[in-house]
């Protein structure tokens, strides 16, 4: 089973109105300078998985997240949403979990869970020079089919030597219905089941749950979409909605390749430009992550309190305190 940070969770008192003129800076870039580093499967001491590694070249020791792609979609389409939350100091390792045939959902979260069991052993000596990972402060985060995929990890589904600390679900897909979940099944459909002890943080989108057109499917259904993923999660846990974008929309733009090109037809898109769009998510990541890893607090509570301060809309934004 994996091993939960059961202790120490940061109490956060959202209760509390914030003050005329409150700001934050979190949906800009953030001060750090960052680099991406490729890291393939080659040699012996290689990750299990090829790796898009964002991080940080200022000398520090600094959180570091996992991050899991959505269903057939590669880790670099993310590429932008990734420095965004690395520039605030964390170290993003997202894993290529499969190819062009996606394996099954056990084996997907089996091959997560060997990227994390490889992070003590290997991630150290792919970072910049004097850059030190804090695996006691590890985050883990999905979009997508990988958003469910890191809900499993996080449940147990899959052996882990190390303690996530937060968990991310960002527009998370259990399945194409309530009665067509993938494997592992693991919504329940009952109010805050989900056995996790750790903060969580859902993300969605207003329009995953539409139809592009007549023949294409939902790409984040209702009854198995974000909605329920947060209804599942027990305190202290987080659900922001950006309204009015979709499923795809906080990929690069013209993210490339076949799959890239796919991945802008696939779905019920926004009609703005992604950029607010993924400025908004990775700021929320950023306040998030802060907030439960760093003890930093003041960017979550103004979102939370001021949601208007986002650079596109956040209907609804609700959570439940510890």
């Amino acid at each position: 089973m994996a091993v939960l940070a059961a202790k120490g969770i940061i109490k956060i008192d959202l209760k509390t109105t914030a003050s005329s003129g409150s700001s934050t800076s979190v949906f800009e870039t953030g001060s750090l300078s960052v680099s991406s580093i490729h890291v393939d499967t080659s040699n012996i001491a290689s990750p299990p998985k090829p790796l898009l590694i964002i991080s940080p070249t200022d000398e520090g020791t600094y959180p570091v997240l996992l991050f899991l792609h959505g269903f057939e979609l590669r880790n670099i389409f993310y590429t932008q949403i990734l420095r965004h939350i690395s520039s605030y100091g964390f170290i993003v390792v997202a894993p290529q979990l499969y190819g062009l045939i996606p394996p099954s959902g056990i084996e997907e979260i089996r091959s997560a869970a060997a990227v994390t069991n490889w992070l003590s052993s290997g991630l150290q000596s792919m970072l910049p020079e004097k850059v030190k990972p804090d695996l006691q402060k590890l985050a883990l985060a999905g979009h997508s089919r990988g958003g469910k995929a890191a809900f499993a990890l996080a449940l147990g589904y899959a052996e882990t030597s190390l303690k996530f600390s937060a968990l991310v679900g960002l527009d998370p897909v259990g399945g194409k219905g309530k009665c067509c979940q993938t494997d592992p099944k693991i919504l329940t459909f009952l109010p805050h089941s989900f056995n996790l002890t750790i903060p969580v943080c859902v993300i969605g989108t207003g329009l995953g749950g539409e139809q592009r057109n007549s023949i294409i499917c939902p790409c984040a259904p209702d009854g198995v979409n974000h909605v329920e993923f947060y209804s599942e999660s027990k305190p202290p846990c987080y659900h922001f909605v950006t309204s009015d974008y979709g499923h795809m929309d906080m990929l690069d733009d013209n993210p490339p390749g076949f799959r890239g090109v796919i991945s802008g037809y696939t779905c019920k898109n926004g009609n703005g430009p992604r950029d607010p769009m993924r400025k908004c998510v990775g700021g929320i990541f950023v306040a998030f992550l802060k907030a439960y890893l760093d003890g930093e607090t003041a960017d979550l509570k103004v979102i939370v309190n001021e949601p208007d301060l986002a650079p596109v809309k956040l209907d609804p934004v609700e959570f439940i305190e510890s």
